[in-house]
């Protein structure tokens, strides 16, 4: 997590201040629900917030450091330093409480916190994917399939498809969030033998959170391992967009280039240089955020009730996960918001191979007109590496070869070279990833 891929609002969430402050709120709603259950005094619980509410500011969070530093322990540093505020009354705090209920019950809220912020830089993402897709609607392209001309697509219809796939990380990342977001306030074992479930029910409420339903000592890994993997398949989605832009800005393909701002230089060597810089970091950044997963994963086998072996994990990949792909959310959904299209290089590529993208089309033709598939296939594909080989003109060639006008005569056989034909369906493809076209 450092400054130059970090954006200060999701870094907040991760700073000693407002981890202490969630810890605060939570060892204040429990003992309001302590006091109303009359386990202890409501005076105490009134004193508690009276005297204890206040801004946890760097100077309080080194003072916890430095209890820390002989305490060996952060919650009790913790609760030390807020007993030198709220005074007598602080015996009741954590009444029948464990660590875990604390930074679990904690670590649920700043992941919510985060998904929140991740899930406005997927909308982002998702709003300049539809703006470019129907402004390319109906630029056709060249499609590919293992980096070789396939057949033509629109440049619409690549950005739909990313659009598509960024709506499903939608669907992800809230279910997600909604699994992450569990409360537990239920002592040394998960029991409740020293603090009644309702506390927990009270607590959970107050944080926007569910009480877990099962916890042990600790709430379950299983929904961090969720959680951790969505955002791993979020930015290997940002890749997927990532690679597609930096093929298309190849100086031999150049149909879209990253934006190259006034004043922007691509190589302290080299002056003429337009470099995918931002896509390649992307395709970085997302190996970061997927090399996080695994360990995530690794922390659902606890010991018996609890072992800390996932402590030291998600105190690193809490904050640099999220951090990271909220940074390229946002540097995706800038590269998109500026990205430049050259139609005139997408049709020179579409031209390219003369006319061989048509070769389906004039295979499904034979095949129709009575010739056997093997027949056809042998008969376009003989006349299609004579384009590959020799630079010729594929309808050029299909015209002259007396087996093919047998079946389709040279007039019919150019009606098969119809742009159109492969573009027929978009608006229904449109309809079904936006819900109009």
């Amino acid at each position: 997590m450092i400054p130059r891929y970090s954006r200060p609002e999701m870094v907040q969430i991760w700073t000693p201040e407002n981890r202490f402050r969630i810890w605060f709120e939570i060892e204040a709603h429990a003992c309001d629900a302590l006091a109303e259950i009359g386990v202890i005094p409501k005076d105490s619980a009134k004193a508690i917030w009276a005297n204890g509410d206040k801004p946890y500011t760097p100077e309080r969070s080194a003072r916890i450091d430095e209890i820390e530093a002989v305490t060996k322990h952060d919650v009790i540093a913790f609760l030390t330093e807020l007993a030198e505020h709220i005074g007598p009354e602080s015996r009741f705090v954590h009444q029948g409480m464990t660590s875990s209920d604390v930074l679990d019950t904690c670590l649920a809220v700043q992941l919510t916190q985060a998904a929140d912020i991740l899930l406005a830089g997927i909308d982002r993402v998702l709003a300049a994917l539809e703006a470019r897709a129907f402004q390319y609607k109906d630029l056709v392209c060249m499609g590919r399939s293992h980096g070789i001309h396939a057949e033509p697509v629109t440049m619409g219809l690549k950005f739909a498809g990313f659009h598509a796939e960024f709506q499903r990380n939608r669907r992800r990342l809230k279910s997600a969030r909604e699994d992450v977001a569990t409360c537990a306030i239920s002592g040394a074992v998960g029991t409740f033998a020293n603090i009644d479930p309702r506390v927990e029910e009270h607590v959970a409420a107050k944080l926007g959170l569910k009480p877990e339903p099962v916890s042990t000592q600790v709430i379950p890994r299983d929904r961090h391992a969720q959680f951790f993997a969505t955002l791993g398949v979020i930015a290997s989605s940002i890749e997927h967009v990532a690679i597609e832009i930096r093929h298309l800005q190849r100086t031999e393909v150049r149909e879209a280039e990253e934006y190259f701002s006034p004043g922007q230089k691509g190589s302290s060597a080299m002056p003429h240089k337009r470099n995918p810089v931002l896509t390649e970091n992307l395709t970085g950044l997302a190996r970061l955020v997927r090399g996080m997963v695994t360990p995530a994963l690794e922390n659902v086998a606890l010991w018996h009730e609890r072992d800390i072996s996932h402590s030291s994990v998600e105190r690193m990949i809490g904050p640099d996960a999220t951090v990271t792909l909220d940074f390229a959310l946002n540097r995706l959904a800038g590269v998109m918001e500026k990205l430049v299209v050259y139609p005139d290089a997408v049709e020179r590529n579409l031209n390219q191979l003369g006319g061989l993208v048509f070769s389906q089309r004039v295979l499904l033709g034979l095949t129709q007109a009575g010739m056997s598939r093997e027949d056809s296939y042998a008969a376009v594909q003989r006349n299609a590496m004579k384009v590959w080989q020799e630079g010729a003109v594929f309808l050029d060639l299909l015209q002259a070869d007396p087996e093919v006008t047998a079946k389709i005569s040279p007039a019919a056989l150019a009606e098969l070279f119809d742009m159109g034909y492969h573009t027929k369906h978009v608006d229904t493809i449109f309809k079904r990833v936006f819900g109009k076209a």
